[in-house]
């Protein structure tokens, strides 16, 4: 009997296609909202810092100063938005994802310095509150349109991030929120610097530093425990594990680890499935979870190992002979028989044990194969002495190919 069958992939196939247009349009997206900001940004600055200088107000300056750093700021997550896109390489294997959260931590850490830069030069003014100018009624329209401009910005880039669910685009985003937030607290100190209040200013100029501070520290911290390769919650660990736990052949689901690339996720886990099915149905069985778990879950890659058992102790199964220890002793005891009649053996590795399935495949001189047979039930008892871990020894004798494999268990 022919049968006909349709070749198999090595894995199931995935809508390739489709990844790649929705990592086209986040890479597009990004660099639209980025040049965005940085022409919003440019012009603000420049205004910021000229104003304030005629204006005598530190608070706008201070502002100014804090816009110009987001043009860096831009201009790093430009680089690194190019960097991400390219392909994985000999360097890195796993694509260049992970220059995403480099560019975060630096946008962290560039907040701080500024921050840090505006608290100083604030508490500088406060030792010599003399030395504190009235600002002029310039400074404040200039704040009011930076408080406008920059909470506009925020609500586009964020409206962008989120659409492509980009983590570095989010940061940057709320990194203009920062800069609006900001803006209000310098009107509201130009205001009452306005009103003869004229401590209010460098008051703004160092709360202005504080709050920049703060967030900084807080993508700071985030991309730094994504650096260091932290995972998901454990709600989300567990329902990556339901997935895999409902994949046909599944038993358990073990060993399950999970860590950030970028803005996606590596899961590897380990699988436990019935110890005598066969490597090829093992493999479908780990191709199918992965499917699965790619279709319904953020993961950039998945590693499957498939157990037959729970695992155990590397010494213990250190103890257990390999395949060719026991295919030796195997043939030694069986005698002088020619390589073709030397019968193929299926180890089974199971419950602490070395399990053997013994085929004797038919020959066109039965009384060879009938000799084969007798040799190795006669050796049995000499096997089990050689190696003590033996378990469970079956001996078949394949008898005759028809449109069916049909066999017979000898022993």
């Amino acid at each position: 009997m022919i049968t006909f069958m349709e070749p198999l992939s090595n894995t199931p196939p995935t809508d390739t296609a489709t990844d790649r247009v929705t990592l086209l349009d986040r890479h597009k997206a990004a660099t639209r909202s980025v040049w965005v900001s940085v022409a919003v940004n440019f012009f603000l600055s420049v205004a910021q810092i000229v104003v304030g200088v005629f204006a005598h107000s530190q608070a706008l300056i201070a502002d100014g100063l804090h816009t110009l750093s987001d043009l860096f700021a831009d201009f790093i997550v430009l680089g690194a938005n190019k960097i991400s896109r390219a392909d994985a390489d000999e360097d890195h294997p796993y694509g260049h994802a992970r220059f995403e959260t480099a560019a975060s931590l630096a946008l962290g850490l560039l907040l701080l310095i500024v921050g840090v830069g505006m608290l100083w030069a604030a508490a500088h003014k406060f030792i010599d509150p003399a030395s504190i100018p009235q600002v002029h009624h310039l400074a404040l329209w200039a704040a009011l349109l930076t408080l406008v401009s920059k909470e506009g910005l925020f609500r586009y880039m964020l409206a962008i991030a989120k659409r492509v669910n980009s983590t570095m685009l989010i940061a940057n985003a709320w990194h203009a929120r920062a800069d609006a937030a900001s803006s209000l607290v310098v009107a509201l100190g130009i205001g009452g610097n306005l009103l003869g209040y004229t401590f209010l200013d460098p008051l703004a100029a160092a709360l202005v530093g504080f709050m920049i501070c703060r967030t900084g520290g807080k993508f700071t911290w985030d991309a730094m425990a994504r650096l260091t390769d932290r995972g998901l919650t454990p709600a989300e660990t567990e329902e990556i594990r339901a997935t895999f736990a409902a994949t046909p052949g599944v038993k358990d689901v073990h060993d399950l680890r999970t860590r950030y690339m970028g803005d996606e996720v590596l899961i590897d886990a380990h699988l436990l499935v019935d110890g005598w099915m066969s490597v090829s149905e093992g493999h479908y069985i780990a191709a199918d979870a992965r499917r699965r778990v790619l279709a319904s879950h953020r993961a950039l890659d998945v590693l499957v190992h498939i157990d037959s058992e729970d695992d155990q102790p590397g010494e213990q199964l250190a103890e257990l002979p390999p395949r060719e220890k026991v295919l030796a002793c195997l043939y030694s005891l069986i005698g002088d028989v020619s390589p073709q009649a030397q019968p193929p053996v299926l180890i089974h590795y199971l419950n602490r044990t070395v399990d053997l399935d013994i085929f004797i495949h038919e020959t066109d001189d039965p009384e060879t194969s009938a000799d084969v047979l007798r040799r190795v039930q006669e050796s049995l008892p000499s096997l089990r002495q050689a190696i003590p871990m033996l378990g469970r020894v079956q001996v078949w004798e394949k008898v005759a190919w028809t449109s069916e494999a049909q066999s017979r268990n000898r022993a």
